[in-house]
């Protein structure tokens, strides 16, 4: 490839030379090293291409001439849709010949749209007798390229080349393995979790101590062979899911968990090899049916793993449909939009990822009865016209998606799902929402390579930490069934805070920081961390040495991530960390704690300050916030469960507060008024995308050290006044392009 094997050296440099103690200046937000995490061929001519597809979903129906199809294909170029996400058939039309006929039409038939094509190679230019020396963006339009890969992609419409690939697989360890999204352990999945065990551990002994089984109450006699391993799997396997059955024990729930989510993915993965096998030009994708608001722990899924899966054959994506995934935040749209995105981008850091099952339209009557007896007596109703399709392409452009697939152009017209979805109307006629998506992909469409360069610069990172997330579903088997979703609701509640100040944040991994990532933030946030192992440990306190400031709220810190209560008493690593031992986890309701005159209800650690400073008290006298200098950096105490207590909105008082007490001293590179502001750095331009969940407004926006010569709408096109206010419709977004000034 014409660009690959330049930014692949400058990968090869990135992995085998030290990270940093604190990011060059050349690069303050290890870029290099971020799109270097999920390298690999298929990636590199992912990127190489740009693509931007954004598709719709094309629904035949009873009826339906060849020439109304055409003209509905048509129709959707006209307006910037220049791929289908999907199609189906129906009696009159295989889906096959639907497709050909976009196809003919200059539509290209599947998702991923240029994405499909033969990489660009110096090879491939001189078959076609293109000049080398022409711009990227010339080369993909010149027309013996597109008559090319015209036939490259005419080959995968009988290879079916446009669907998911969810699971699967003819691996012939995973015959009979069947997936099942619980904590429960079947019988007919003993014979795998024994080799998953067998793989993880060294010894019987090391699955007893994982499990814990030497602590009292556990176990009478811990596993010894690999035969008492396999007698108490049957028991296991065996246990109903009652006070006394699943769930005693937090280690092997764990592990259950954890090896049912990797074979999963493996199975995911298996399939997707498959795929590419039989045509190696298509992407694959997973990701799935699935909102990014589930406990996804707890349903033995692990994102980070499935994203992984798509490294050498495709794509990751969620689905974000409101009616089907917006019940767990209470339907609520603007914020959780963007909340999802950031989800699924962060997972995939430096891979291809997109929202490849997006909502088009009005929906009331049809989704999912979600996981509570709110959500199934309640109705998901909800807007979708301009302002709201604003909202979502933009929140996709801003999270670091490249492309989007619409559910759908026009509705089924009976059944499930009949008369909602639809960016067209209830007649099938182009209105203001099906106007607005197409002139912001005809815009991404224009900017795509810039796009493709620019990359987010956050602040904070919000740490996801799986293993945590498993001990909280753990504990619900046996304790209360929200639990499961209290680490969703706490990074819900984080995100809202930092977004509502307009602090730049993303998503950090475990092992992100394994692989050198950490100096990228300036702070890294722990939302309620329930679960820290030794070696994550380690890894923060090494952050925190070299200069990071790191903030844990409450119930930080109960177990390890075996689920063994965690020792912090002095000279633990979590005390030298932290500079405090935790007395006791407490809960604000009988004895309620105050902070700044605010009531809190929630969780509370009782501290115990070693070498940290006081920074707050709640009324009680008791440490509610405390400071740690650890070489370089600081470590902070947030006593009170203040990321869960912002998950509704609303709770401003609790918000500022967080984002006093992870800032510190810090100062954020933008500022707005009225409207939240996330933005994409580029080399040549920065992308500001302003989202308004209110009334008409205007905003102000200062960028502080930032400078620019000019800023225009790309849009709309219209050229604007650098420091001039800026008009925002109500209920919707708007996307403004800033001209870096030249050094």
């Amino acid at each position: 490839m014409i660009l690959s094997y330049l930014r692949f050296m400058a990968v090869l440099v990135v992995v085998a030379s030290s990270i940093p103690a604190r990011a060059a200046d050349d690069d303050p937000f290890l870029s290099k090293l971020y799109d270097s995490l999920h390298d690999s061929p298929m990636q590199r001519k992912i990127r190489d291409l740009a693509p931007m597809p954004f598709g719709v979903v094309f629904l035949p129906w009873k009826g339906m001439t060849e020439q109304e199809m055409r003209e509905h294909f048509r129709l959707m170029k006209k307006l910037g849709f220049h791929n289908l996400k999907q199609t189906l058939g129906t009696p009159e039309w295989t889906q096959s010949r639907v497709l050909e006929v976009a196809l003919e039409e200059g539509v290209i038939p599947f998702w991923y749209g240029e994405a499909g094509w033969e990489a660009i190679t110096p090879e491939l230019l001189a078959k076609l007798d293109i000049p080398a020396n022409l711009s990227i963006a010339q080369i993909r339009t010149h027309p013996k390229m597109l008559a090319y890969q015209k036939e490259v992609l005419r080959k995968g419409i009988q290879l079916d080349s446009g669907r998911a690939f969810l699971e699967g697989g003819e691996v012939p360890e995973l015959q009979g393995f069947t997936f099942q999204p619980d904590p429960f352990l079947r019988k007919e999945d003993v014979r795998f979790f024994l080799r998953w065990l067998k793989k993880n551990y060294a010894s019987p002994r090391e699955v007893a101590d994982a499990w814990n089984q030497y602590e009292v109450g556990i176990s009478a006699r811990p596993f010894q062979t690999w035969e008492d391993v396999e007698r108490g799997l049957d028991r296991m396997a065996g246990e109903p899911n009652t006070l006394r059955g699943a769930g005693g024990e937090y280690g092997s729930v764990r592990d259950v968990l954890r090896f049912k989510a990797e074979y999963h993915a493996w199975q995911i993965r298996s399939t997707a090899e498959a795929s590419h096998r039989a045509n190696p030009n298509a992407p694959t994708r997973t990701g799935g049916e699935m909102g990014l608001f589930l406990p996804f722990a707890y349903r033995a899924t692990n994102m980070e793993a499935l994203a992984n899966t798509q490294l050498n054959t495709g794509s990751f994506y969620p689905s974000i449909h409101f009616a089907w995934h917006f019940g767990e935040v209470n339907y609520e749209v603007a914020r959780p939009i963007y909340m999802q995105v950031a989800f699924a981008a962060d997972q995939f850091k430096g891979g291809w990822s997109g929202a490849w099952e997006s909502t088009g339209g009005p929906q009331q009557l049809t989704g999912a009865k979600g996981w509570n007896a709110r959500q199934a007596t309640t109705t998901a109703g909800f807007t979708v016209n301009a302002g709201t399709i604003t909202q979502l392409f933009l929140s996709y452009l801003a999270g670091g998606f490249k492309g989007a697939g619409v559910w759908a152009w026009n509705y089924r017209r009976a059944g499930w799902e009949g008369g909602e979805y639809a960016l067209l109307d209830r007649n099938w006629k182009p209105g203001t929402r099906a106007i607005r998506a197409g002139k912001i992909a005809q815009a991404a469409e224009r900017l795509r390579d810039e796009l493709w360069q620019s990359h987010k610069e956050p602040v904070v990172g919000v740490l996801y930490n799986w293993d945590s997330d498993a001990i909280w579903a753990a504990t619900s088997l046996r304790g209360r069934d929200h639990f499961r979703e209290y680490p969703m609701q706490a990074r819900v509640g984080v995100s809202r805070a930092l977004i509502d100040g307009n602090i730049p944040w993303e998503h950090v991994l475990p092992s992100d920081l394994e692989a050198g990532l950490g100096p990228r933030y300036q702070v890294i946030y722990m939302p309620a961390q329930m679960a820290l192992g030794d070696k994550l440990l380690a890894v923060l306190t090494d952050y925190v040495s070299k200069g990071g400031r790191l903030v844990i709220d409450a119930p930080g810190g109960m177990y390890d991530e075996h689920g063994l209560a965690l020792w912090t008493r002095e000279g633990t690593a979590f005390e030298k960390l932290f500079g405090v031992e935790i007395s006791d986890v407490q809960y604000s309701n009988n004895v309620p704690r105050y902070v700044d005159t605010q009531k809190l209800d929630g969780f509370i650690l009782e501290l115990q300050a070693t070498k940290a400073k006081v920074l707050a008290r709640f009324q009680t006298g008791e440490p509610a916030v405390t400071e740690h200098r650890l070489g370089k950096g600081t470590a902070v105490v947030l006593a009170f469960d203040a990321s869960f207590a912002c998950f509704a909105p609303g709770n401003t008082r609790m918000e500022s507060r967080l984002r006093h007490y992870t800032l510190g001293t810090i100062v954020p590179p933008y500022a707005s008024t009225n409207a939240v502001v996330y933005r994409l750095a580029g080399p040549a331009a920065d992308h500001y995308f302003f989202i308004n969940d209110g009334a008409p407004t205007t905003a102000m926006l200062d960028t502080r050290n930032y400078r620019y010569e000019s800023v225009s709408d790309p849009v709309t096109g219209a050229q604007m006044k650098l420091g001039a206010p800026i008009a925002l419709e109500g209920y919707s977004g708007r996307w403004l392009r800033f001209v870096k000034a030249k050094q």
